[in-house]
């Protein structure tokens, strides 16, 4: 099995697509004015319009609505990441760079709908470890 896709559904499209390019240096594909992709090494992050919700059925999700699940992004420096995108997150920064007890250097902020998403690089030789 394997993990195809996250999808995120937003009710602006063009603003969230735009912050998730940003905040990974990524180029989005846009497959309709609905819905687009950008790809994260073996997976994909899909960012859906709330029109796209007609094809499931009433009340399946709500966009901005979010309060359970993080988006995590594994990256080479988190710090330097931090760096190029601290204005953009300013914002909505929930904690800077910070070594967690795992360790892990974690980044935390939300994207412009409020879902909380974590870059993070291993620190340790034991969460290196878990990712090699």
């Amino acid at each position: 099995m394997d993990l195809a896709s996250v999808r995120i559904i937003t009710a602006d499209m063009k603003r969230l697509v735009s912050f998730f390019e940003e905040i990974t240096a990524l180029q989005a594909v846009w497959y309709t004015e609905d819905f687009a992709e950008l790809s994260i090494g073996q997976t994909k992050l899909a960012i859906g319009s709330t029109r796209t919700l007609s094809f499931f059925g009433e009340g399946i999700a709500v966009p901005a609505s979010n309060k359970s699940v993080i988006i995590e992004f594994r990256v080479d420096q988190v710090d330097e990441v931090y760096e190029r995108i601290k204005d953009l997150i300013s914002e909505t920064l929930v904690q800077q760079p910070t070594t967690m007890p795992w360790g892990n250097r974690s980044l935390l902020f939300r994207d412009p709908d409020g879902n909380l998403i974590n870059f993070f690089t291993p620190q340790s030789q034991q969460a290196q470890e878990r990712f090699q």
